[in-house]
């Protein structure tokens, strides 16, 4: 893979992104951890973005585990809700720029003669083995 360009979150476009908070409890914190909403979920719509191509956009789709619709971003990995929107922004960021890097085209290869002569050796060692286990053990 080509990295073409490394994005950071501050690159994203605040108008492409939408958030929502979500009340979740998830480890310490005691009651005021299930009254607050710190869960972070950034939707971004890869389709419409004005910072991918197309195929860029397909391959952060694939990598978001996705098909149609908006990549959909959780993050609830602090008890802060802005360390929780900063982090989820970095996540995004993350996966744009691995987006961004374009795969190599694998080059076909033909199999060398050693692994062809292999193959047929292999072949024959197995049909001997299967030859010889007929007619053993008639009855």
């Amino acid at each position: 893979m080509t990295v073409s360009r490394v994005i950071s979150a501050s690159d994203i476009p605040e108008d492409e992104l939408r958030e929502e908070f979500i009340c979740t409890a998830a480890g310490p914190g005691g009651q005021h951890v299930n009254r607050t909403a710190n869960t972070v979920r950034l939707f971004f719509d890869a389709d419409r973005s004005a910072i991918l191509d197309p195929a860029a956009a397909a391959r952060l789709k694939k990598l978001a585990g996705i098909e149609d619709g908006p990549v959909v971003v959780t993050c609830r990995e602090t008890r802060s809700l802005n360390q929780n929107r900063i982090r989820a922004r970095e996540i995004l960021a993350e996966w744009i720029t691995r987006a961004l890097a374009v795969p190599r085209k694998r080059k076909k290869t033909k199999p060398t003669r050693a692994s062809r002569e292999k193959r047929l050796q292999d072949k024959s060692r197995r049909s001997q083995l299967k030859a010889g286990r007929s007619g053993k053990y008639e009855q």
